[in-house]
């Protein structure tokens, strides 16, 4: 045990995990317009999404194909958009085929509207049962496609 309590290291980890939060709420604020007034103009999204964490919800067949995550994309055709305070469910084509699908908000890896450059990665985070806020990664992710990702390594101080 040290000697000495590192503030600096707990709030950059606070603020991280605080920022996650507020990311995810601002997908969540994005898909209730969608689910109320529909994509405007060219908009479309990509959501990748760990298929194994609890509470995920797809078909049989696409967890077998996509057994750790999957991206999905929102543009031309989707319906039954719902979005509760911590997950959303849509309904998809494949194939010709309507796929429900529930999607906790947890288990989220990345979002992204190429339309406009835009994109979040989320750090991969397995639920918890205390309240602790969990240590956030100060990995750098390389952009993916076209996006731009926003990286939390952005808003953190260097170290002294």
């Amino acid at each position: 045990m040290s000697d000495k309590i590192d503030y600096q290291q707990r709030m950059q980890t606070a603020m991280n995990a605080l920022m996650q939060v507020a990311m995810k709420n601002m997908v969540k604020e994005l898909l209730e317009e969608v689910a109320k007034d529909g994509l405007p103009g060219n908009h479309h999204f990509f959501i990748a999404f760990r298929t194994a964490h609890p509470g995920v919800d797809i078909a049989p067949w696409l967890k077998e194909k996509y057994p750790d995550e999957m991206t999905i994309v929102m543009q031309d055709w989707f319906d039954n958009l719902a979005v509760m305070s911590d997950r959303f469910t849509v309904t998809l084509n494949f194939n010709n085929t309507a796929e429900p699908m529930v999607i906790p908000f947890d288990a989220i890896t990345s979002f992204s509207d190429p339309s406009v450059e835009f994109g979040l990665r989320f750090d991969a985070t397995e639920p918890k049962n205390d309240k602790k806020l969990e240590e956030v990664s100060t990995e750098v992710e390389e952009p993916h496609r076209d996006a731009e990702v926003v990286s939390l390594a952005a808003f953190r101080k260097p170290k002294k």
